[in-house]
């Protein structure tokens, strides 16, 4: 069997170990690569060089920050995405809230104080009941580490610049599933049924007992909803 291109985008101060169990369990029927979202700061840039470097035609998943580039590789270059998975993200830009608090952790970062994911952090990104689990809340703040304070500042400055999403959303015709966890705090459920109905045909799918960064919290439910997606017959 001929395997699918899949091409994974990570979130903020994430990498590829966030899709580690996708990776794994995926590889039968997918050809899978990871974008580096590291290098650039206008969310245009990162889409521009992660269309450079992908194959040219792709199934593409993307989480939080990832499916923010995600929505700008459909608005630069729609035809070459076969298929979209969106997991706890937004098709909404910034509020001036937000931009304000994401100016404030460049300005700390700036200013030396750069923590990365500590574990204040931690509830905001996982369900209450993993924060206990040592493995997952050290892969979370290992990755946080990895990515560093530069490409920090880069992805805030990447993040505040993104567009509305929902013109693009309307225009897809591939198959289509959103994941999210139900007690997704950042970008909770009501957001991901906002883009179900943008998209004609989305699945909607809402994992329980699971927070902002499913692929990890609960990678058997994500991994098996992905495998049906890749599998779901094109129109």
């Amino acid at each position: 069997m001929e395997k699918t291109p899949l091409l994974l985008l990570p979130g903020l101060l994430c990498d590829e170990n966030l899709w580690s169990h996708q990776i794994s369990t995926l590889a039968d029927i997918a050809d899978i690569s990871v974008a580096d979202l590291t290098r650039d700061d206008t969310i245009e840039a990162m889409a521009a060089r992660t269309l450079s470097e992908a194959p040219e035609t792709f199934a593409l998943a993307g989480l939080s920050m990832g499916g923010y580039v995600a929505q700008e590789i459909l608005r630069q270059a729609p035809m070459r995405v076969q298929r979209l998975a969106l997991l706890d993200t937004s098709a909404l830009p910034d509020g001036d809230e937000q931009r304000k608090r994401r100016t404030g952790f460049i300005n700390l970062t700036l200013e030396g104080k750069f923590r990365g994911v500590t574990k204040r952090l931690l509830p905001l990104l996982i369900h209450q009941d993993r924060l206990e689990d040592e493995d997952l809340t050290g892969t979370i703040m290992s990755m946080a580490e990895n990515i560093g304070e530069e490409a920090f500042i880069r992805q805030q400055h990447t993040i505040m610049s993104r567009k509305d999403g929902f013109d693009v959303l309307s225009r897809v015709t591939c198959p289509a599933v959103v994941i999210c966890g139900a007690q997704d705090n950042l970008t909770p459920p009501e957001q991901h049924q906002a883009m179900v109905d943008a998209i004609p045909g989305a699945i909607l799918v809402v994992i329980e007992d699971c927070g902002h960064l499913s692929p990890l919290e609960r990678p058997y439910a994500v991994s098996a909803a992905m495998r049906y997606w890749l599998q779901v017959p094109k129109t």
